[in-house]
């Protein structure tokens, strides 16, 4: 008996393993070899390509394209639309299966509806990328990205807030009332 709900319209290839209470919507494809963690949640529309990897809680909304190599670890939010890339140079009658380029996207990571996230480029834990952005770089850990190419502008908590740090590089986060320190350009929860 499966420990997660899965759409009549969903599509669930072999070989995968879905933790417990995962939910699959509607016309959503799993492919063969995935990995889903516990919790999660599969929105209508999603493609899961072969041996993608997601952690536990990742919310995966509509309309998304997780291509292999990639990589979601644990509470990560994917809006709506958002895609992965996995090849630089893509060609229609060039196969480069073996170019799959892995991309990262460490934990509590939030990737904004309709961004673009061209392979090979990590998203560093806690960041935030905003809707639209197309992240043609790494993103470091708790970093507020927009624009097209993606363009940090800024700090945010582990609640997903903006942080304004001091003179001094200490910033509280207006939710949780968690203290950040910016050192060096690294934001450390303290």
């Amino acid at each position: 008996m499966k420990d997660f709900f899965a759409h009549e319209t969903a599509v669930i290839d072999t070989d995968c393993t879905i933790g417990k209470d995962t939910k699959i919507w509607h016309f959503s494809h799993i492919m063969s070899h995935c990995v889903i963690g516990e919790g999660c949640n599969i929105g209508q529309n999603v493609v899961i390509s072969p041996k993608v990897i997601l952690g536990q809680n990742v919310k995966v909304q509509n309309n998304i394209s997780i291509y292999s190599g990639v990589i979601c670890e644990d509470d990560v939010f994917l809006g709506p639309s958002m895609v992965f890339t996995n090849v630089i140079n893509p060609r229609s009658a060039i196969k480069r299966q073996n170019e799959y380029q892995k991309t990262i996207v460490k934990k509590g990571a939030t990737i904004g509806a309709n961004a673009t996230i061209i392979c090979g480029n990590n998203i560093g834990k806690y960041a935030f990328i905003g809707a639209g952005t197309v992240v043609t770089k790494e993103v470091l850990p708790f970093a507020l990205v927009i624009g097209n190419p993606s363009k940090q502008i800024g700090w945010v908590s582990e609640y997903g807030h903006r942080l304004e740090f001091d003179e001094k590089g200490f910033a509280t986060c207006i939710e949780s009332n968690q203290e950040y320190l910016l050192k060096k350009n690294i934001v450390i929860k303290l």
